[in-house]
């Protein structure tokens, strides 16, 4: 082969890829797109401002004065100031916050007296990167004011700063951890690496299900033998949703074998996962319909997927994310799958904490279903009008 002839072909090239205009959008755009995605997401570079539950039982100028202290921390805010224990998980739950600190009633004049009282601290460790997080900063203010208290109490003593600080310990604090089988990394990764591979899958499968049917001439076939578009939809899913059961069957066996205690409300659980199967089959056929070409619909459902598990807030929080990465976030039906995931089998919440992420997964499952039932019929319409021509022109 002669330079010419090389580069002539290298020039043909070129050209097939700018006139492929799904490819060229893909090849172009999607590094900037996950570029901008991922550098927004992480952003800030630390998780700040992470929300904590303070149980105030003591309403003392000293208990103040620790809860002013962890609000001034950049690492944590005060989400919500509690009289007592009485609910406190449930409003943790709500505000999302990982760390509980219980400040005992008489800490203050127990502080006074020597009588070391005990500041607990509860931890839900179903996300280590937070809770650690959370935790360090509650253990810094802790310390600066133990360190504040002795060596205020020991000066008024006439004992030197210095020795002060090494006198006693004014109060305790200790640390009880919760949902602490979340510290094991894999129990953490592995359920929310293999629902986003579900989800994935699905939509990859999805995205041949209609298009298929276009680029083989096949569509016209199948309507003359379903010409519901709810019943062709039904047709195309059903096989994905039986064999999405096998697939979390599979995931429920490698929970076996890794020994991870899956329990939770099994109706709920069930609830939840066919609301989700469903969402993800909607957006799938939905695509295929839209983009009737098995490449175009595969290329555009990969760069859907990708970055879904980043997006999700399941190991990084969604609240440190800006608001236009939380909006596409909340788009993707695993954001809020993983969400009661880690609800159900994690923090064991009650079924009421779902019910958030259940209505948003309900609305992009009603969204995507009606989008696709209007595209399908609207297609079903057209290829009945172009018969309608062929016969009238024979």
């Amino acid at each position: 082969m002669d330079v010419k002839r090389f580069l002539e072909l290298i020039q043909r090239e070129f050209k097939l890829f700018f006139n492929n205009k799904v490819l060229l959008m893909l090849f172009l755009g999607a590094p900037v797109l996950y570029g901008v995605l991922v550098g927004h997401v992480y952003q800030q570079g630390k998780v700040t401002e992470m929300p904590v539950i303070v149980v105030d039982e003591d309403n003392s100028s000293l208990s103040s004065s620790f809860i002013d202290m962890l609000s001034d921390n950049e690492s944590i805010q005060v989400a919500k100031v509690l009289p007592s224990l009485f609910d406190s998980k449930d409003v943790a739950i709500q505000y999302d916050a990982t760390t509980i600190v219980h400040i005992p009633k008489g800490f203050a004049s127990g502080v006074q007296q020597s009588r070391l009282p005990e500041v607990t601290v509860f931890v839900d460790g179903a996300n280590t990167l937070t809770s650690n997080t959370a935790l360090m900063a509650v253990n810094v203010c802790a310390m600066t004011l133990k360190a504040g208290i002795q060596i205020q109490s020991q000066m008024k003593r006439g004992v030197p700063a210095k020795v002060a600080a090494q006198q006693y310990e004014p109060f305790k604090t200790t640390i009880v951890k919760q949902n602490i089988r979340s510290g094991n990394y894999l129990y953490f990764m592995l359920p929310g690496v293999l629902i986003t591979v579900l989800q994935q899958v699905l939509l990859l499968g999805l995205a041949l299900s209609f298009s298929s049917e276009f680029e083989g001439n096949t569509f016209a076939e199948l309507v003359k033998k379903v010409s519901n578009p709810i019943g062709l939809i039904l047709v195309k899913i059903l096989p994905y949703v039986l064999m999405s059961i096998g697939i979390l069957l599979l995931y429920w066996a490698f929970g076996k074998y890794y020994r991870m205690p899956l329990q939770a409300d099994f109706g709920r659980f069930v609830l939840c996962t066919f609301v989700f199967l469903l969402a993800v089959c909607f957006i799938g056929v939905l695509v295929s319909m839209v983009l009737p070409s098995q490449l175009k619909s595969t290329e555009v459902l990969m760069v859907v997927a990708t970055p879904a598990f980043i997006l999700s807030g399941f190991t990084w929080p969604s609240s440190l994310m800006p608001g236009w990465v939380q909006a596409i976030a909340n788009v993707i039906p695993s954001t809020h799958y993983l969400r009661i995931f880690r609800l159900l089998f994690i923090q064991h919440a009650e079924n009421y904490h779902t019910n958030k992420p259940l209505i948003a997964l309900t609305i992009i499952m009603i969204i995507s279903f009606v989008l696709a039932v209007a595209v399908l019929w609207w297609k079903i319409r057209k290829l009945k009008q172009a018969d309608k021509q062929q016969q009238v022109k024979v």
